[in-house]
């Protein structure tokens, strides 16, 4: 028996010394693991505030283009209704234009009418003159004639001689053309 006992105290010692043992290594296992899976999660919670500062900073972007694009829409819109409002005003200047430009050519057609007429007119007095400045010729041819003739009598004639020489005076017609 004592050797039996001793044997198992021994048993005992070195079951013990090994349950401590794994005891100790179980402890040291766990501590490590907690220590990776603190670690792993310190990460994690790091990387988790890192992606909330980045969808932060996504959703401040986010805002800031909503807000641009919504004032380049009212700029747009500013845009688009200036330039309806310019094409319409352009329209109604071009209506305008279009009315003066057919105003002037129907003034030029009747300014040209109106030359026409004092064309005719001018060309009318001008044949009146020229047949006034042949039919004075005309007379002048006779004038002139009587007077030789009248000069040839009268060198018989002293006493008509000295009258003096009969002067003759043109009265012009006056015409009137009917404008």
């Amino acid at each position: 028996r004592p050797d039996l006992a001793a044997a198992l105290r021994e048993l005992r010692a070195q079951y013990e010394a090994l349950a401590a043992r794994n005891l100790q290594a179980a402890e040291d296992w766990y501590r490590a693991r907690c220590a990776r899976l603190h670690e792993r999660a310190a990460r994690s919670q790091e990387a988790v505030r890192a992606s909330r500062r980045e969808a932060g900073e996504c959703r401040r972007q986010l805002q800031a283009r909503l807000v641009e694009m919504e004032s380049l829409r009212g700029a747009h819109q500013s845009l688009e209704r200036q330039l309806q409002e310019l094409e319409e005003r352009h329209n109604a200047e071009a209506a305008g234009l279009q009315d003066t430009i057919g105003q002037l050519e129907d003034d030029l057609r009747n300014t040209k009418n109106e030359m026409a007429r004092h064309l005719r007119e001018y060309q009318d007095l001008l044949n009146v003159k020229m047949a006034l400045d042949i039919e004075i010729a005309a007379y002048r041819k006779l004038l002139e004639g009587e007077e030789t003739l009248f000069n040839m009598g009268s060198g018989g004639l002293p006493s008509l001689s000295s009258l003096p020489s009969p002067t003759y005076s043109f009265q012009p017609r006056s015409f009137s053309s009917s404008t």
